[in-house]
């Protein structure tokens, strides 16, 4: 078992440093609308070369987090029953949601968006806009995304397993205290 939560720090730790370049591509993206707002209304010039790279940066901000924001248990929840079950109930909740939708979901559409990725990329696709870019590399962060967020599923999975056997603790509330 130990190889298995080693591995799973592993993905952990892989997730974290991706998520944290990811809040720097947001920065990114903030900075090059700025700049772009800024010459457009202070210059009368622009391009659709830097509304396409910051579209990039946010989809690519926004596709690979998701993994790190399932790590960090921030994610969007609507179950509205969960947080009245017990502990060990809760981590049969989160085992089965992983196995029955996060994991297939993930395989799938990220099956799917390889594909598309594909597709551009030996075809070299570009944008219709003039002075667009090509179009694989933002087509290429969907089927990572969701390679990393099936990597960070199996991560979990082995964290609940874990937890069910008393070998480690994991926190399965939800309402996270106002910092």
């Amino acid at each position: 078992m130990r190889a298995l939560l080693a591995f799973s720090r592993g993905i952990d730790e892989l997730n974290r440093r991706i998520g944290e370049l990811a809040s720097w591509l947001m920065l990114t993206a903030c900075a090059v609308s700025f700049i772009n707002a800024l010459s457009r209304y202070a210059l009368n010039r622009s391009s659709n070369f830097w509304l396409e790279i910051q579209w990039y940066f946010f989809g690519a901000m926004f596709m690979l987090a998701a993994a790190y924001v399932l790590k960090r248990n921030e994610h969007v929840r609507v179950d509205l029953l969960y947080n009245l079950l017990g502990h060990r109930k809760r981590l049969w909740v989160d085992i089965g949601g992983i196995l029955l939708f996060l994991m297939p979901a993930c395989l799938v559409l990220g099956y799917l968006t390889f594909w598309m990725f594909w597709d551009a990329l030996v075809t070299h696709e570009e944008s219709a806009n003039a002075a667009g870019l090509k179009l694989w590399p933002a087509l290429l962060m969907f089927p990572l995304g969701f390679a990393l967020l099936f990597l960070q599923a199996v991560s979990e999975l082995i964290k609940r397993l874990e937890a069910l056997h008393g070998d480690i603790e994991v926190d399965t509330s939800y309402e996270k205290p106002v910092q």
